[in-house]
């Protein structure tokens, strides 16, 4: 099986590190996808938060697409619901023509944030996820499809005009994505580092199961599943650096978002006997190990979920162990699909 592997950025802030610097680190590792043989890059999108910088995924999407020749990028994703279709169509346009046949829009329902600042940015904040499957078909219209002649917008265009158009995909975490995608006719991915796997499959079953072909968008099913992965040298490396990421989940899990902490810091933390239990039932699910381990449990979350694709998430505390992960993933799978 051919794995196609891309990579998921939030943007992670690191303790000790700035944001700035957190920014920073995406770029350089984004053009060292570029090199990899990465598929996409994808830039989510996260606000008023102390662990994630990513806050303007249009704005990366943009550095990284001047200085990458080959890979896609895109958003993993924009959060329609603050924002006006029309905006987004046209800031969208403007990268396609920056890098044609590269730029990837993936839109997401959910917040990025909490309900304040979700007010904060846009003051419509209640209603405006019911409109996300409206503003969805907007979108679509305004980046090339036309909107309806009854529509009070019918003759506002979205400019610059090209001969491409970004590749739109649905992003969620739960059966109404899947649902919305299917019914659009547009490929989908399924944020299973979100849900540690909860509902994933079902999910994507319900996708292809209702997939409507659409005239000048999929006649198929594609989908994808977003997923926590880190390798190292060895197992045992993998799992030591992975201790950062645990740390973090059980802050995050008590409704706190801080700075990834380092190795040092997890190390010296007091685990309760709850968090200690917590934390071996997150290592047997985790996607860590050596580089061949990790390529093996990939591909076996993408045969289970029928996906085409899979985007990695790799938060590490160390810039060059992150660079590290992602090389080591790379040149691991190309070796498995050299040698089937």
């Amino acid at each position: 099986m051919t794995l196609a592997l891309s990579i998921l950025d939030q943007s992670t802030v690191a303790s000790g590190r700035t944001p700035a610097e957190a920014i920073r680190e995406t770029l350089a590792l984004a053009r060292l996808a570029d090199q990899w043989g990465y598929r996409r890059y994808w830039l989510a999108e996260h606000h008023n938060s102390a662990s994630h910088a990513g806050t303007a995924p249009e704005i990366l999407i943009s550095a990284i697409a001047a200085t990458t020749q080959r890979i896609r990028v895109g958003s993993a994703g924009v959060m329609l619901p603050h924002y006006s279709a029309l905006k987004v169509a046209e800031q969208f346009k403007v990268l396609e023509a920056i890098a044609p046949g590269r730029i990837d829009l993936g839109v997401g329902r959910a917040p990025g944030s909490d309900g304040r600042t979700a007010f904060a940015l846009n003051p419509n904040a209640n209603e405006a996820a019911d409109r996300f499957p409206q503003q969805l078909q907007e979108l679509l219209g305004w980046l090339g499809e036309g909107l309806p002649a009854n529509h009070p917008f019918a003759r506002v265009a979205a400019q610059p005009e090209g001969p491409t158009t970004p590749e739109v995909w649905v992003l969620g975490s739960s059966d109404f994505g899947a649902q919305l995608a299917a019914y659009f006719g547009l490929p989908y991915c399924f944020a299973h580092f979100i849900t540690e796997g909860r509902g994933s499959e079902e999910a994507m079953a319900m996708y292809r199961d209702g997939f409507r072909p659409h005239p000048g968008r999929l006649q198929g099913p594609h989908g994808a599943v977003a997923v926590f992965a880190l390798t190292a040298g060895t197992e045992a490396e993998a799992f030591r650096l992975f201790r950062s990421r645990e740390l973090w989940r059980l802050s995050r899990d008590r409704g706190i978002f801080p700075p990834l902490p380092s190795v040092e810091e997890a190390e010296a933390y007091a685990y309760s006997e709850e968090e200690k239990l917590r934390l071996e039932a997150m290592r047997r699910r985790a996607i860590v190990g050596a580089p061949e381990q990790v390529v093996a449990k990939l591909r076996d979350v993408a045969a289970a979920h029928g996906a085409a694709e899979v985007a990695v998430l790799t938060p590490c505390h160390d810039p060059v162990a992150r660079q590290a992960s992602f090389r080591l993933l790379a040149e691991a799978n190309a070796g498995m699909r050299a040698a089937a």
